[in-house]
């Protein structure tokens, strides 16, 4: 019995643990500077969206005009929950 609650608290552990992933999406012709701005957004079971993380939200929020790269970090707790924040840099 001790084997079985074992297992379960196991599964239950692994199905509630998420991965983060950076994937960079583009570079322009802007030069790398230290100015950085940030969205942030999620969905809950692909249903409901809250937030705006866009790239031109992002770049608004760092008060970029010329785009020099913009990555995006997605988190996901089993494809259920997922957070999406978009990272700009430029000048």
């Amino acid at each position: 019995m001790k084997k079985f609650f074992g297992i379960i608290a196991l599964a239950i552990t692994l199905a509630l643990t998420g991965c983060s992933t950076v994937i960079p999406v583009s570079a322009g012709a802007a030069t790398i500077t230290e100015k950085e701005g940030k969205s942030s957004g999620g969905t809950l079971l692909g249903l409901i969206f809250w937030g705006d993380a866009s790239m031109a939200k992002a770049a608004k929020n760092g008060n970029i005009t010329k785009v020099a790269t913009c990555d995006e970090k997605i988190t996901s707790i089993l494809g259920l929950l997922v957070f999406r924040t978009t990272v700009v840099t430029g000048e």
